[in-house]
């Protein structure tokens, strides 16, 4: 048996083990081919090895919170190796911090976050968000707290984001023990800039409060530490991913916090598994963690599939993961930076560390008209929109915006002004290779080559999307769920038979 413990082939074989990877669609030409898919920052491609891992659990299927019974005992062990997983994969020490599973994504944690911390310090009405959140990082906080402060970013235009310690630390002396916590990301989901975590957390453990990290965008691209043991009281209070992002699709949102905060809060979910008793007239919560966060039947096919993958990731090494990364993007920067018609946003990767999630347009171009064509003449996936980072993407913007006339944050329902208030957006993975960066440079110096051509050959559909006049492709080139359950059912007649 190989030995796959920091194997050096390993992350070589990874890269070549994701499903769908290489899934073939047809192209405006009447030719078709292997996608290639630069869409990660959205939802990553599923891990092979970790989907086999669920699916052979699936042998042994059952509820956990019981050991009578053999499957019972199996899901519980594996179930509770999957948190095990989770806090090793952040350096989480067990004795201090606690993991535990939500929802479908990051989404269902910071909303349970911004409840339970803002009932537990009501008196500390102001929390503080940079502007470059996601609306997941965002919203929740705006409902539960009295005062939102959006903290301001580095440079402007094009080129601004990125958190200005300055600027934080300003901000901080300012409102003082008023402040509850604070919400950033750990990587934003438009220019892909990473955050100076730690140092964040001292600041604003300097008034008091508690620093809670969205690394949804951050924990498949480089290493996460729930504290840096350099330096003091910088350790993480709150740390919340999607398990999405990092190659298991179908897994819960984690969410690690440390043990002595989740104790001192009310849970914000109630039913089975999180109470040690019930009468008619009172409930008892378990004192038990996790189990007091994790109400109802447990997504463990997730959970495990979660783990896996993070298990694989750990040994390999994120140093090496983000080392290749790296590469990539600069190599992606250098060569779109050098094509006249492309402009590129966010702080270039030698001025500000970043991963790789590259927002760009083609002058003259919608981004909704960029994503459709480079998807029915190239075969590339990408992302357009503003990525749930609405105020964020408009300020990246304005000059162009301003140029046009329109102004970037007047309320407006107009589907040709929303077709100018987007990006296109290419985001890398782990299986992301030097040639699917070089394949996107290529087809958008063929789109522009052929500017009048394209323009003449689609039309507009709604506020984002772009169709071309004459291409429709293929019936069934596109996943039919109907179609895929009829002949899984003749498959399985065929073996009855």
């Amino acid at each position: 048996m190989i030995n796959t413990m920091s194997n050096p082939n390993l992350l070589q074989a990874i890269q070549n083990s994701f499903i769908g990877r290489d899934t073939e669609y047809p192209l405006v030409d009447g030719s078709s081919g292997p996608r290639r898919y630069l869409d990660s920052a959205a939802t990553t491609l599923m891990m092979q090895p970790a989907f086999d891992v669920a699916r052979s659990f699936l042998d042994h299927y059952a509820s956990t919170h019981s050991d009578l019974h053999y499957a019972a005992k199996g899901a519980s062990q594996a179930y509770e190796w999957a948190h095990e997983r989770v806090l090793a994969f952040v350096g989480a020490d067990p004795a201090e911090y606690c993991a535990y599973f939500t929802g479908s994504g990051a989404t269902a944690g910071f909303n349970r976050i911004a409840a339970e911390l803002s009932a537990k310090r009501p008196e500390r009405d102001v929390v503080l968000i940079s502007e470059m959140e996601h609306h997941s990082n965002d919203l929740p906080h705006r409902k539960h707290n009295g005062e939102t402060v959006h903290v301001p970013l580095m440079g402007e235009g094009p080129g601004y984001g990125g958190i200005d310690l300055e600027v934080v630390t300003e901000i901080v002396r300012k409102y003082g023990k008023r402040i509850n916590y604070l919400a950033v990301t750990g990587a934003s989901n438009v220019t892909g800039a990473l955050t100076p975590i730690h140092e964040m957390a001292q600041l604003v453990h300097s008034v008091g409060a508690y620093l809670v990290i969205d690394a949804s965008q951050m924990i498949a691209h480089a290493p996460v530490a729930m504290a840096d043991k350099t330096m003091d009281d910088a350790d993480i209070d709150v740390l919340v991913f999607s398990g999405h992002k990092i190659y298991a699709p179908g897994s819960p949102g984690a969410v690690i916090a440390k043990s002595s905060l989740l104790a001192s809060m009310t849970p914000a979910e109630l039913g089975g598994g999180m109470v040690d008793d019930v009468y008619l007239d009172k409930y008892i919560p378990s004192s038990a963690l996790p189990d007091r966060e994790e109400a109802g039947t447990p997504n463990i096919v997730g959970a495990i599939t979660l783990g896996a993958v993070l298990d694989v990731l750990l040994r390999i090494g994120m140093d090496k993961i983000r080392e290749k990364e790296i590469y990539l993007i600069n190599l992606a920067w250098e060569k779109l930076s050098a094509i006249s018609e492309v402009n590129l946003y966010g702080a270039a990767p030698d001025v500000m560390p970043r991963t790789g999630t590259i927002s760009f347009n083609i002058q003259g171009f919608d981004h909704g008209l960029t994503a459709a064509a480079l998807n029915d003449y190239h075969n590339i996936q990408v992302r357009n929109g503003c990525f749930c980072a609405h105020p964020y993407v408009r300020e990246l913007l304005k000059p162009e915006l301003w140029a046009l006339d329109i102004d970037p944050d007047a309320p407006n329902s107009e589907a040709d002004v929303e077709r100018k208030r987007g990006m296109a957006r290419a985001s890398l993975g782990i299986y992301t290779t030097e040639a699917d960066i070089l394949a996107l440079v290529e087809a958008i110096v063929d789109l522009i080559s052929r500017k009048e051509e394209i323009l003449s050959l689609y039309e507009p559909e709604g506020s984002n999307g772009y169709r071309h006049r004459e291409y429709v492709p293929a019936a069934g080139a596109i996943f039919n769920p109907e179609t895929a359950l009829e002949a899984a059912l003749n498959m399985q007649l065929n073996c009855v038979a």
